[in-house]
Formats: C-alpha cells, sequence, structure tokens
C-alpha cells in the first residue's frame, strides 16, 4: 500500500507541531522518520494511525482519503509497535495476542498466535503475565501484536530502543525478512542512525515541525559531507540555517 501525505498540518493552540508537510511512502518501502526529540514524530505518526486530528492537510491511502468514511476499513490494514506503549500488564502474552487478534477479525487465530510466537521466540513466556517480562522480551511481544493481522503497512516507533545487541539485531533482521516476504510497507521512526542504515530505503529529516531534508541515507551523507548517517543527523540538529 502507498501512503501519501499533502499539506499535513497540527496545532496545538498557539503551537505548531507539524508544519505543513508532504511526502509519500512507495508500496514495499522502507521509509525512515528521522529528527531531535519534539520536531513532530510522534505526532505525524498519530495522524497517520487517525488518533490525532489534522488541523488541516490530506492523507491518502492507495489514494484512498484517510477520512471518518474510509477510516476502519483503512485501519484494518495498518498496525502499530512503539516499546513505549505497554500492553495490559496483568494478561499474559497471549491474551494479549488473543486481544488484539479478535480486534482485528484475525481468522485462524490460534494458528497465527502459534506461527508468530515461533518467529519470536516468544514460547519460553507465552504465558507469563506482559508486566513480568523483560524490555527484550517486551519488544518482541509489541512487534508480534503489530503483526497479528499481517498488516500492510506498518509503523514502527524505535523498536529496538533499550534492546542489548544481539537481540536488537535479532529484530532487525526480523522486519528485514518479514518485509521481504510480505512485501509490506514501513514508516520506522528510530534514533539508532546505524539501524535506519541498514533497514531504510529513503528517509525524510524533520526539525521544529518541518521536513528539512530527504533522499536515501548515502545521497544525505554525501550532500552534507559526513562520513555516516549520524554525523549527518547531528550536522541537521544543530544547524540553526538547515530551516532557512
Amino acid at each position: 500500500m502507498k501512503i501519501e501525505v499533502k499539506n499535513l498540518e497540527k496545532k496545538f493552540k498557539d503551537f505548531t507541531a507539524v508544519d505543513n508537510i508532504n511526502f509519500f511512502i512507495k508500496d514495499g518501502q522502507t521509509l525512515g522518520l528521522l529528527g531531535p526529540n519534539g520536531c513532530g514524530k510522534t505526532t505525524t505518526i498519530g495522524m497517520l494511525l487517525g488518533l490525532i486530528k489534522p488541523s488541516k492537510g490530506e492523507i491518502l491511502i492507495d489514494g484512498i482519503n484517510f477520512d471518518e468514511l474510509n477510516r476502519e476499513k483503512i485501519l484494518s490494514k495498518f498496525n502499530f509497535a512503539s516499546p513505549y506503549v505497554e500492553l495490559p500488564k496483568k494478561l499474559t502474552v497471549k491474551q494479549n495476542l488473543e486481544i488484539y487478534g479478535r480486534l482485528y477479525g484475525v481468522k485462524n487465530l490460534s494458528q497465527r498466535i502459534y506461527e508468530i510466537s515461533d518467529d519470536l521466540n516468544l514460547g519460553l513466556f507465552i504465558n507469563k503475565k506482559t508486566g513480568e517480562l523483560s524490555s527484550g522480551q517486551k519488544n518482541r511481544v509489541s512487534l508480534a501484536k503489530s503483526l497479528i493481522n499481517k498488516p500492510e503497512i506498518l509503523f514502527l516507533d524505535e523498536p529496538t530502543a533499550s534492546l542489548d545487541p544481539d537481540i536488537g539485531d535479532f529484530v532487525r533482521k526480523y522486519i528485514e525478512e518479514y518485509k521481504s516476504k510480505n512485501k509490506i510497507s514501513i514508516l520506522l521512526a528510530s534514533h539508532n542512525m546505524k539501524e535506519v542504515e541498514r533497514l531504510c530505503d529513503e528517509v525524510i529529516m524533520m526539525k521544529e515541525g518541518k521536513i528539512v531534508d530527504r533522499g536515501t541515507c548515502n545521497s544525505l551523507i554525501e550532500k552534507h559531507g559526513r562520513n555516516n548517517l549520524e554525523d549527518t543527523f547531528l550536522k541537521i540538529a544543530r544547524n540553526k540555517n538547515e530551516l532557512e
């Protein structure tokens, strides 16, 4: 599925969190959404998920306007994972997956839970309460929840935050393989620049609610005369003239 964002803006009283941005995600593409804290990334994702109403602008999904008339149909093809959004702590991993599977109307749910649990090695703690899990285990459960309905568009917010290098690499490899097999479109927000370089086909850079640059990782590194994406990110984040 393709996403096109046109002149999207969000104001909270006198504060403009997202300022007239335009971008698109191609079918089967992973697009990185980068920027310093407070730049508008989370608000942008919230609008794309239908959780925040834009002040103005349009969001088109395969050319269909993402409004109240089409929202339910379109959202069934989305999902979202973030380590900062807690799943119900008193429910077991299996119970959480069952509830979200039912919410998405997943057919053959028991089989789907078995498949995703096997893929992400959840078996040893599938019957433990989510609140008793380690950070790494919670991240994998969050990813499992986000894939329970086999989404065509996946939003990932810091999917490997707080993970050790081994588990982080496992999650990144899984995302790569899952995307390759299922041809889904992904929007990835991350502060891990090596992760972005590994997973993203293109990136957009946000600052103070605006998109200030975009391109492939290599093209941005070359354009800004840096050796890697992290140095490029720092230059853009710190350069006051970047918005001028």
